[in-house]
């Protein structure tokens, strides 16, 4: 991506400084940073940009931020945060109350932040495209990319020292070890061209004898961050993008980015951009990073960046009326665990165990709920409970899901705007269909919305587990869409759904934001007289406690007449499947308390537990 410039608006008046440099060259006589704590000392020390920021902080009026390594979802209660937390090795952010609004400050704070580098980056630029002529191999990934860069942007450039003179250097200084093209490319003198861009932009810029552009240390890191910020990454985006709070990120049009933030909820950054030409220009180069073109004719775009977010993207001021918007729905680093949302709340070890021993027998279930209630989050928390010897197809128009099992097979839809031309077009129709030819245990797809719908329950008919999100806030409601255009399902066909999960995000009586599965349902069948749907509501949540009731225990139809007739459990016995899940939830609570939150660890012991024997049913001894 080149260089596109956005707005940075600062949430206070930068405060006046006039020891910035003594301690830009001598660290240890800075006041400021006698007064850091520790950690925050530590910081400064490897990033001299964060010092930089915190001297333009009015720490007088506002006292120094705290400085943390990690967050803690107990840092929500905070009332005005003013806090600095990293997000990546050069890139910190700074949390920072607003009075006047529910949305606080997200100050991403890079080394690009301090040092304006605007008129530097055009000469660089020249230099470095005919630079690179003279590699003699073309880097392919990312990592390449950036060495290769790095390496080139050090050899236009030379680092002024404190009170260096740099005229008095020997035209043929710290070239050795150069290839002769970048020698005698660095030997030009570029501003002698006839090109009158290329005079004006070396007019602004100093440069060695020996041809190199002659910057300080602090220009030095923000150029290079920049360059390959710019070149090789999102721009401007990416502190967002590599910082693991961050959960959605949003562009309306013009004016700031907004987020939502995994601690502090919704918040304001102080990057945007000012006018819609810079905003389009920027869109234009964001899409082209995700392989899908955008233009007038094909103006939106769902796409995938290269770390695995999810990007929607809506192009031009014909149809977005503040300018060009788009929304990033950002991937999961580390998949969050079953056992992380029961800490979260979001269910219990009973209602965990009893999803477990259903998706072990090859259950279906759609996980249902409005958007951003957590549905995607809590399904792939459950692949988890998918046997470890199972084949598992994932089918998505976007890839989110993460699955641990090693035998597994991830396809993606691809529509219109591939950039490959008429009829090269893959639904999640398609590869559904396919997917049955694959002798999969298990088949997850990422959303029913249409007509794979058909093909889904057609799946589950045959004897294929289909593990799904759906859009739908009850299980009414479920069965209207499912029934209705576009998906159209046979009424009969319906009860071949076995289970629905109900979630939402939810307002507490403290104003905090949380999801919670509302509900865990059986579908029983379809009544053809009464043209109604029978289902039992196997869990509850209770908004008044908090808690989790397990109203069907005794009277759930999967457990006693499907699950326990396939293990074999005589009938007289059957009750005692209900032992089966109390035993299950014992299980992940010790799991728990032994630290097994992380998602994969967390695979790795069941797989391990099941491998003991301790799943097997006793028949005689229930």
């Amino acid at each position: 991506m080149s260089a596109l410039t956005a707005a940075i608006n600062l949430p206070f008046k930068p405060a006046k400084n006039d020891e910035d440099n003594d301690c830009a060259n001598n660290i240890e006589s800075c006041a400021l940073y006698r007064m850091l704590p520790v950690n925050a000392k530590e910081y400064v020390k490897k990033s001299p940009h964060l010092l930089e920021y915190l001297h333009l902080f009015p720490v007088d009026e506002y006292g120094i931020p705290l400085f943390f390594s990690e967050l803690k979802r107990d840092l929500r209660s905070i009332k005005e945060p003013n806090l600095i937390y990293p997000a990546g090795d050069t890139v910190f952010v700074h949390i920072f109350f607003d009075v006047n609004d529910v949305r606080n400050y997200y100050i991403p704070v890079d080394p690009s932040f301090m040092h304006s580098v605007k008129e530097l980056a055009p000469a660089v630029d020249i230099k470095l495209v005919d630079l690179l002529d003279a590699l003699e191999t073309d880097p392919v990934t990312d990592e390449e990319r950036t060495i290769v860069l790095k390496n080139l942007i050090s050899q236009v450039t030379y680092i002024q020292q404190p009170g260096q003179n740099v005229s008095l250097l020997k035209s043929n200084e710290k070239k050795a070890g150069f290839g002769s093209k970048i020698k005698d490319f660095l030997n030009k003198d570029l501003t002698a061209t006839n090109n009158p861009r290329k005079k004006a932009i070396f007019s602004h810029v100093s440069q060695t004898p020996d041809g190199r552009i002659i910057v300080s240390p602090q220009e030095y890191r923000a150029l290079e961050y920049m360059m390959v910020r710019d070149k090789i990454d999102v721009g401007i985006l990416n502190p967002f993008i590599n910082d693991p709070y961050i959960e959605d990120i949003s562009v309306d049009g013009v004016g700031p980015i907004f987020i939502e933030h995994k601690i502090f909820k919704g918040l304001k950054s102080v990057v945007g951009w000012d006018n819609t030409d810079e905003l389009d220009n920027f869109v234009i180069k964001l899409a082209e990073r995700t392989k899908r073109p955008i233009t007038y004719r094909n103006p939106i775009v769902d796409a995938t960046l290269p770390d695995g977010s999810r990007i929607n993207i809506v192009y031009s001021t014909d149809i977005s009326r503040k300018g060009s918007n788009f929304t990033i729905r950002k991937a999961m680093d580390d998949p969050i665990s079953i056992l992380k949302l029961i800490e979260f709340k979001t269910c219990d070890y009973t209602m965990a165990a009893y999803l477990w021993i259903c998706i072990e027998n090859g259950m279906s279930l759609f996980m249902s709920g409005e958007t951003a209630s957590g549905k995607t989050t809590s399904l792939n928390a459950m692949t988890t409970f998918i046997p470890p010897e199972n084949k598992i197809v994932t089918i998505e128009d976007t890839p989110e899901l993460q699955v641990p099992h090693k035998n597994w097979c991830r396809e993606v839809s691809k529509g219109k705007g591939s950039g490959e031309g008429e009829g090269s077009d893959v639904t999640m129709f398609d590869l559904l269909k396919a997917a049955l030819r694959q002798r999969p245990n298990q088949i997850l797809v990422g959303e029913i919305r249409g007509v794979e719908g058909a093909v889904a329950f057609g799946a589950m008919q045959t004897g294929h587990p289909v593990l799904s999100t759906f859009h739908a806030a009850s299980v009414e409601k479920l069965i209207q869409r499912l029934c209705g255009d576009p998906i159209n399902i046979p009424k009969t066909y319906v009860d071949n759904l076995n289970l629905v999960v109900i979630q939402s995000a939810v307002k507490r009586p403290s104003g905090e934001m949380v999801r919670r599965m509302l509900s865990i349902n059986e579908l029983v069948g379809f009544n053809p007289e009464t043209q109604g749907f029978s289902f039992v509501e196997m869990f509850h949540w209770d908004p008044v406690t908090d808690t989790f009731e397990f109203t069907g225990k005794g009277s759930s139809f999967l457990l006693e007449n499907r699950i326990a007739t396939m293990l074999g459990i005589p009938e007289h016995k059957k009750a005692g499947i209900y032992f089966e899940v109390e035993k299950r939830a014992r299980i992940l609570e010790r799991l728990h308390k032994a630290g097994y939150t992380s998602f994969y660890d967390l695979y790795h012991m069941m797989t391990k537990v099941k491998k003991q024997g301790l799943l097997t049913i006793d028949i005689d001894a229930i």
